[in-house]
């Protein structure tokens, strides 16, 4: 019986185990994803090929406020500034391919960290990727370009073996687009040598699939959303609402009804003074033959 129980053990462990990804190294919470993007040339918009006839691929453009290209970190959520000092002739030409959709801001993540092990007589094994797609939004002008500059970044990971939220994972998919395009103040104008602000949202998915209200995944995050503040914030809401309520009710509602209602009815006095009662009251009195 104790040998039937420990095989269903294990049965159950590698189901659990099947569903989620195994093989190879998984990214840490918080580890660096740098961002590559497909060369293009800014004349046709075509992808560049090196020598071996493979897509080239170069950083994203360097943000002022890191001095680094851009880079997300993995399971951190918020927002994320990078400010491209002066955009270039080339980059401008290519922006606007990216804004009238010629041709895509095609760019990639690293899926899992690179393999640390060497194994004899054989080669590493490859790079894993996901594409990152940024459908920037704009309008194109014949002297400048409007470009909007806020945009959402939504990453999906596969767990790997993950029982608390900040467990390893792999990189699933994702993708990220501008927002508020019709806003004016959302956008900036640009031309050649003008700084261009970008401002990212960035939000994780714990698994591949979107959230939901009504099935089994819910917007979560990697972490949740119910922090400490929110439950302070909800206490000190509850307190300040019951203070309102009960200094009207005692300031208004119940002086107004004390002053209108009489004494008599609901007071122990009786007949009163010289016979004419104060009220109908049922208090004592001298009887009347």
């Amino acid at each position: 019986m104790r040998l039937l129980l420990v095989s269903l053990w294990a049965l159950g462990l590698a189901a659990r185990v099947g569903a989620t990804d195994t093989g190879g190294p998984s990214h840490r919470y918080a580890a660096p994803l740098h961002v590559e993007c497909m060369n293009r040339s800014s004349e046709t918009g075509e992808h560049i090929q090196n020598e071996r006839q493979e897509i080239q691929w170069i950083p994203f453009p360097t943000c002022a406020e890191t001095d680094r290209p851009l880079e997300f970190h993995y399971g951190v959520e918020g927002s994320q500034n990078c400010t491209i000092p002066s955009v270039s002739d080339a980059f401008f030409h290519l922006l606007e391919f990216y804004i009238h959709s010629d041709a895509p801001l095609s760019c990639r993540l690293p899926a899992r960290p690179r393999a640390q092990v060497d194994i004899l007589n054989e080669p590493q094994p490859a790079q894993e990727y996901i594409p990152l797609v940024f459908a920037l939004a704009g309008t194109l002008q014949l002297s400048h370009l409007h470009v909007s500059t806020r945009m959402n970044v939504l990453l999906h990971t596969t767990p790997k073996r993950r029982i608390r939220a900040h467990d390893t994972g792999v990189l699933d998919s994702g993708v990220a687009y501008s927002t508020s395009t019709l806003d004016e103040s959302a956008s900036v104008k640009l031309i050649i040598g003008d700084p261009l602000p970008l401002r990212f949202s960035v939000r994780w998915f714990p698994t591949p699939e979107l959230p939901s209200t009504d099935g089994t995944v819910m917007w979560q995050g990697m972490g949740g959303h119910v922090y400490a503040s929110t439950v302070v914030y909800v206490v000190l809401s509850f307190l300040a609402g019951a203070v309102v309520a009960g200094a009207w009710f005692y300031g208004k509602v119940l002086p107004e009804r004390l002053r209108g209602r009489g004494l008599g009815g609901a007071t122990p006095l009786g007949a009163g003074v010289g016979g004419n009662g104060v009220g109908n009251g049922w208090g004592y009195s001298k009887r009347i033959d």
